[in-house]
């Protein structure tokens, strides 16, 4: 029968093992991750170049539109080979269940895209109700990005995560509006709706994009800030500006529908690199703190079996009882309830309670690490929650519910999701 002792450090070995097991399986919803975002930016190509086909009859962009499907096809087959093997081949497969179920609902609308493709072929859809097809299907493959950071629990990789999440959504609102401009150049006019639209879309790009900037490494922040003070952005610009000149359906040259498009492709490519970049990194983090804790596995077996020679004194201090810095200690509302004034802690250098208590550290830094990368997450959930309650009681659209709650934010000089958070409660409050 193993003794009290053993089994203290078994749970610590095991507490390690844990952990290692974690970081595993966030390293192989890391790899699906960066497959994702790379079918994602062929669906938005295919996206783009499908509108300008369906909205000229057919007369443009045929040829780039059978190649571009041919990329999207490869993109597909590799993302649903490494699913296999991480989901369904695995005895434990990474993830929560939100996370699978948002995979199977992306599995499903990509098993029906060959239909849509063919509706587009033939000329029997709109661009309208092409682009809302892809869009939905978009935005179920970034629900899958989501849902992996959300799920994280190592900070550092979460921070990345965060980052690599909202360039791919900031990336996904720029290429709506690539379509949805382009549609309008190629129709020869652009309507009011459509306008409140594309600026629906621009200021949620710029949403996402802070959030590039506030969890990104420095390197990649300095990139990014290169790209938005390029020629090319600027010329994007002032084709904005002209667009919100004529949203009362004044007529325009329809072929400036390829000088839209050339224009928002480069922009979009070359978030596309530093999205490459960002996934880079996102595997190098992962690898890295995976190694790191298998060195401290290791570091922690070596210092149990120099300890197992070592005899401890009777009624050694050396335990949780007598620790007055011992971690855990907290009130109901979360705050800690270890005095300011510590009294000097015993020696710990030869305790295995030494291990245990870097241990929980360990685990406490990590948690308050989390907490700043999780709050983006947490307010982009609230936001969305609180739009779709707007939707939903008061009829409106996407776009007007979120220019209403952003006008609510501007009246009250305070953030968008403090009020996505009083409207989520007022709802609550009323049911």
């Amino acid at each position: 029968m193993q003794s009290n002792s053993q089994a203290t450090e078994q749970f610590l070995l095991a507490a390690k093992h844990a952990e290692i097991h974690t970081l595993e399986q966030l390293a192989a919803s890391c790899e699906v991750v960066t497959e994702v975002s790379g079918l994602i930016h062929q669906l938005q190509r295919e996206r783009g170049i499908s509108n300008i086909f369906l909205a000229s009859a057919g007369a443009r962009f045929a040829e780039q539109r059978a190649e571009q499907i041919t990329h999207c096809l490869q993109s597909e087959k590799a993302l649903r080979q490494l699913l296999n093997v991480h989901y369904l081949g695995a005895k434990k497969p990474p993830g929560s269940m939100r996370l699978l179920n948002s995979i199977a609902f992306v599995l499903q609308g990509l098993d029906n895209l060959a239909e849509l493709r063919r509706q587009v072929d033939q000329q029997e859809i709109s661009a309208l109700d092409s682009t809302r097809a892809l869009c939905r299907l978009i935005a179920g493959l970034l629900s899958v990005v989501f849902e992996a950071a959300d799920i994280a629990s190592d900070p550092v990789v979460t921070r990345v995560l965060v980052a690599l999440f909202n360039l791919m959504q900031g990336k996904e609102y720029a290429g709506q509006e690539r379509a949805w401009a382009a549609i309008g150049f190629a129709a020869g006019r652009f309507d009011e709706a459509t306008c409140n639209r594309l600026s629906h879309l621009q200021d949620a790009q710029q949403r996402s994009f802070e959030l590039v900037v506030e969890f990104a490494p420095g390197l990649l922040v300095t990139r990014w800030q290169t790209l938005e003070e390029s020629g090319d952005v600027a010329d994007l610009g002032r084709l904005r500006e002209l667009i919100r000149g004529l949203c009362r359906g004044e007529p325009i040259a329809p072929e400036l529908s390829e000088v839209w498009y050339e224009l928002a492709t480069r922009r979009i490519d070359q978030m596309r690199e530093l999205e490459i970049l960002l996934a880079e990194e996102l595997a190098r983090a992962s690898q890295q703190q995976l190694a790191q804790a298998e060195a401290n596995l290791q570091a922690h077996r070596d210092r149990l079996q120099a300890l197992a020679t070592i005899e401890t004194p009777t009624g050694s201090p050396l335990t949780m009882l007598f620790d007055p810095d011992a971690p855990g200690l907290y009130g109901a509302d979360g705050t800690d309830l270890t005095p300011v004034e510590q009294a000097e802690a015993p020696d710990l250098a030869r305790s295995v309670y030494d291990l245990v208590r870097g241990q929980a550290e360990h685990i406490k830094r990590m948690g308050e690490e989390l907490s700043d990368a999780r709050r983006a997450l947490t307010e982009r959930k609230q936001i969305e929650r609180a739009k779709g309650l707007l939707m939903q009681n008061f009829n409106l659209t996407e776009e007007q519910a979120y220019r209403r709650m952003q006008q609510r934010a501007m009246e009250l000089n305070t953030r968008l999701a403090e009020v996505a958070e009083t409207l989520i409660a007022a709802a609550e409050r009323v049911r």
